[in-house]
């Protein structure tokens, strides 16, 4: 019962945590405007810093990363005084995955905001910082050389993204040393963390393909012209 418990409250946690959009609270507040009405109508971070400038990107970029991290610790916190671990010795390690899950589902699917909200990509970044901070970093690695090489964000963090369960997994085998049955639940587990995010940028995809997806640069968001 107490493991149920767990899951419910870690499912809770992060889908209401995760559909606090600070992309559009930010944008609201200091513009006035909805973010889902500007540039290419997504709750993001790249749309907020294209759309709306650098202030509220950052703000945006705070806040989501910190409602990641938060919506995991505190599931972690209330598993372990449930002592709801399903492994030895109790550890909640798992339940860091089913909240930083929920937490994607309710960026992209908001409760709050009519079930329209962003990619994923910033909540599920969070997550992982919180649930594996080496599994982060090697998937952030990913990222700022796929940027550097191609300047194209979602590009970045598609395979960024896609390579997350490979990371989880040889984080786990070869770094932590867990044995193989837990280091496969583990990538397991975050698999549907990374389906919904690459989901999510199917769009981009398609724009890919067709050479009009929008370049990054610090100083401002160009049009592909390739």
């Amino acid at each position: 019962m107490n493991v149920f418990f767990a899951l419910l409250i870690s499912a809770g946690l992060g889908y209401f945590l995760g559909s606090l959009n600070f992309s559009i609270i930010v944008v609201r507040l200091m513009t006035g405007r909805d973010i889902r009405d500007m540039g290419s109508k997504n709750a993001g971070l790249t749309n907020t810093l294209r759309c709306a400038g650098k202030s509220c990107a950052l703000l945006t970029l705070v806040g989501d990363l910190l409602k990641g991290v938060i919506a995991v610790a505190l599931s972690r916190l209330f598993c372990h005084l449930l002592q709801a671990g399903l492994m030895p010795g109790n550890d909640t390690h798992y339940i860091g995955y089913i909240a930083g899950f929920f937490a994607i589902i309710g960026h992209v699917f908001p409760i709050y905001y009519g079930f329209k909200g962003g990619k994923g990509v910033l909540v599920g970044a969070a997550s992982f910082l919180a649930v594996d901070y080496k599994v982060f970093i090697a998937l952030l690695a990913i990222f700022v050389v796929m940027l550097a090489l191609s300047r194209y964000v979602s590009l970045a963090s598609i395979i960024s993204t896609a390579y997350c369960p490979l990371a989880t997994l040889l984080m786990s085998l070869i770094v932590d040393e867990y044995p193989v049955g837990r280091s496969f639940l583990y990538m397991l587990l975050s698999l549907p963390m990374a389906a919904i995010v690459i989901w999510m940028h199917r769009s981009n995809m398609q724009r890919l393909i067709d050479g009009n997806e929008n370049k990054f640069s610090f100083n401002h968001i160009e049009i592909s012209k390739d």
